[in-house]
C-alpha cells in the first residue's frame, strides 16, 4: 500500500526553503564592480530592456555574479510582461512541466517546487500542460521571491553611444523623459525584438479595419458572427483560430501554403546538453545546416492546438493555398488562393515576425552598424534562407559586432538575448527548455567583460590590500633560534 503524499508545503515554507538555499550558496554574491559617473549621475553596470521570461533570467543571473547595480524596464504593467497574458493565446505551454526553465540551478525556484507548494504532488502528478496564465503567475512569483530591480510602463526611447564606454538611454514612464546611463545593455525583447511583426507585401495596401496580425491586441469579441480567415499553420495560427471561433465567428477558414502540416519537432528528437552548450562552438557551416533543416522541415502546431480548431464544424482548412490576391470589395475582402476564392469580413496574419532594425527607432543610432550574417556568410546552394541570412551575428556574450570593424565600439557593450539570437547560440534566449544556460552565459560574459575594463582599478585593489591573515607570532625560525643558543655559549 502507497504512504499518503505529504500535503502541500504552502508557499511560506517553499520560499523560506529558497531563502535558505541561497544563503548557503552565498547568492547573490557580493558587489565587486567599481561605482562609475557620468554627467553626476551614477553610471549603471547593466539595464536590461524586458522583464519577460528571458529578462527575469538575465537579471537574476547578473545578480548572482554581484552585479548589483543593475536596471530592468519593461513598457508593460506589472504582470503583464511578454507575451503569456497579452497575445499569447493558447491554453496550455508548449513545453514539457518538468523543464526547469528560468530556475538557475535552484530547485526551489522551479515552476514544479512553486505548483506543488500550493497544489501538492497529487495534483502536480495530475497536471498535463501548463496553463498560460499559471506560467505568468509563476513568473510574478519568481520576480519577487529574488528581490529583481524592474521598472514597469518604462519604454526606452533611444541608445547613444557616448565618450568613455558608456551608452546613454532616453527613457519614458509615467513622469516623463529623462537619460540614464549605462555600461552594458541586455535587449531580452522577445520575438520581434530587433524588428517587428511580418505580414506578405499584399496586405500593405488592404485597410486595417479588416485585419491583424496575431501579435495586436485583437477584439475578438467584435469577430462574433463574422467570417474569418487565419493565415500559417503554426501554433500561433491555430491559437488565433481556435480563440476566434470560441468567440462565436460564423466560419474560420485555415489558410494554409503548405500541402500538409508539419508532423515533427524536429529540434524536441536531438535536445541534449550537447546541443545547449555545443551549438554555439560549431563551424558556421554547421550551425547553418542544422537551423535551415530545422527551419524547413518546420514546427508543427501543438495537436491539442490543432484539436481545439477542428473541433468546430465551422472551421475550414485549406491545405495547399499559397495567397495569390487580396482585395476590398463592397465592404469586405476577397482572398484568392490556387485553390479558390474566399470572401471574409476580416483576416488574421499569424506570419511570425522580421528581424529589421529599422522597425525599431530606439535601436536607429547603432543599428546601421551590426553585423549579420548576410554580411559576411554565403550558404551552400540550395541552403539560403532570408530569415537567418538577417539574423545577428553575436559575439560569445550575446553582443552584436561591427559590420565594419571601428565604426561603432559600442556594439560589443549591446547584447542581444532574444530570439535572434538563435543562429549563433542555439535555442538559449527564446524558449523554455534552456533559458537558464543562455541567461548564465549571458551574465558571466558580461561579468568577464566588466572585469577586463576595470582591470586598472582591480590592480590597483591589488596592491593595496593589506589586511593580514598571519600577524607573525605563529612560528618562529628555527635558524633565529639555533644562533640564538650559539650567542649564549
Amino acid at each position: 500500500m502507497n504512504a499518503a503524499l505529504p500535503a502541500p508545503m504552502g508557499l511560506p515554507a517553499l520560499e523560506q526553503r529558497l531563502r535558505q538555499d541561497l544563503e548557503w550558496l552565498e547568492w547573490p554574491a557580493k558587489d565587486w564592480v567599481p561605482q562609475r559617473a557620468f554627467n553626476g549621475q551614477r553610471v549603471r553596470d547593466v539595464v536590461v530592456i524586458g522583464a519577460g521570461m528571458c529578462g527575469l533570467a538575465a537579471s537574476a543571473a547578473l545578480k548572482g555574479l554581484g552585479l548589483s547595480n543593475v536596471t530592468v524596464i519593461d513598457r508593460a504593467p506589472a504582470g503583464q510582461e511578454g507575451p503569456w497574458v497579452t497575445y499569447a493565446r493558447m491554453e496550455t505551454l508548449r513545453s514539457p512541466k518538468q523543464l526547469t526553465g528560468p530556475a538557475l540551478g535552484l530547485p526551489a525556484l522551479t515552476f514544479r517546487a512553486w505548483y506543488e507548494a500550493q497544489f501538492g504532488r497529487t495534483t502536480w502528478d495530475a497536471l498535463g500542460k501548463i496553463p498560460r496564465g499559471l506560467w505568468m503567475d509563476y513568473l510574478v512569483w519568481y520576480r519577487r521571491v529574488l528581490s529583481l530591480p524592474i521598472a514597469n510602463a518604462t519604454s526606452l526611447d533611444a541608445v547613444t553611444p557616448l565618450a568613455d564606454d558608456i551608452l546613454a538611454l532616453d527613457i519614458s514612464d509615467a513622469e516623463g523623459t529623462r537619460t540614464i546611463f549605462t555600461r552594458h545593455l541586455v535587449l531580452a525583447t522577445g520575438r520581434d525584438g530587433l524588428g517587428g511583426p511580418w505580414v506578405p507585401p499584399i496586405a500593405h495596401g488592404i485597410d486595417r479595419k479588416f485585419w491583424a496580425h496575431s501579435a495586436d491586441d485583437i477584439d475578438f469579441a467584435a469577430l462574433k458572427g463574422l467570417r474569418v480567415g487565419v493565415i500559417g499553420a503554426g501554433a500561433s495560427a491555430m491559437d488565433n483560430a481556435a480563440t476566434a471561433l470560441e468567440h462565436g465567428v460564423a466560419s474560420l477558414d485555415l489558410i494554409v501554403r503548405r500541402k500538409d502540416l508539419p508532423r515533427i519537432n524536429k529540434f524536441t528528437g536531438i535536445g541534449s546538453q550537447g546541443v545547449v552548450h555545443g551549438f554555439a562552438g560549431l563551424p558556421d557551416d554547421w550551425k547553418w545546416r542544422f537551423l535551415d533543416y530545422a527551419l524547413k522541415a518546420q514546427t508543427p502546431p501543438p495537436r491539442d492546438s490543432t484539436l481545439r480548431v477542428s473541433r468546430h464544424a465551422n472551421s475550414r482548412f485549406h491545405l495547399g493555398s499559397p495567397l495569390l490576391d487580396l482585395a476590398e470589395q463592397d465592404g469586405h475582402i476577397v482572398l484568392t488562393t490556387s485553390k479558390g476564392v474566399h470572401h471574409l469580413d476580416f483576416l488574421i496574419f499569424a506570419t511570425g515576425f522580421s528581424v529589421d532594425p529599422a522597425q525599431r527607432p530606439e535601436l536607429s543610432a547603432v543599428a546601421p552598424f551590426i553585423r549579420f550574417w548576410k554580411d559576411r556568410y554565403t550558404p551552400p546552394p540550395g541552403s539560403d534562407s532570408a530569415e537567418l541570412l538577417h539574423a545577428p551575428d553575436l559575439g560569445p556574450a550575446f553582443e552584436f559586432q561591427e559590420k565594419v570593424p571601428g565604426t561603432c565600439p559600442a556594439l560589443s557593450r549591446i547584447h542581444c538575448f532574444n530570439y535572434p539570437a538563435m543562429l549563433s547560440h542555439g535555442k538559449l534566449s527564446g524558449d523554455i527548455p534552456a533559458v537558464s544556460d543562455g541567461a548564465e552565459r549571458l551574465a558571466r560574459g558580461i561579468a568577464r567583460a566588466l572585469f577586463v575594463a576595470d582591470r586598472e582599478t582591480h590592480y590597483r585593489a591589488l596592491m593595496a590590500y593589506d589586511t593580514p591573515e598571519l600577524l607573525g607570532d605563529e612560528w618562529q625560525d628555527a635558524d633565529t633560534e639555533l644562533e640564538a643558543s650559539h650567542a649564549g655559549r
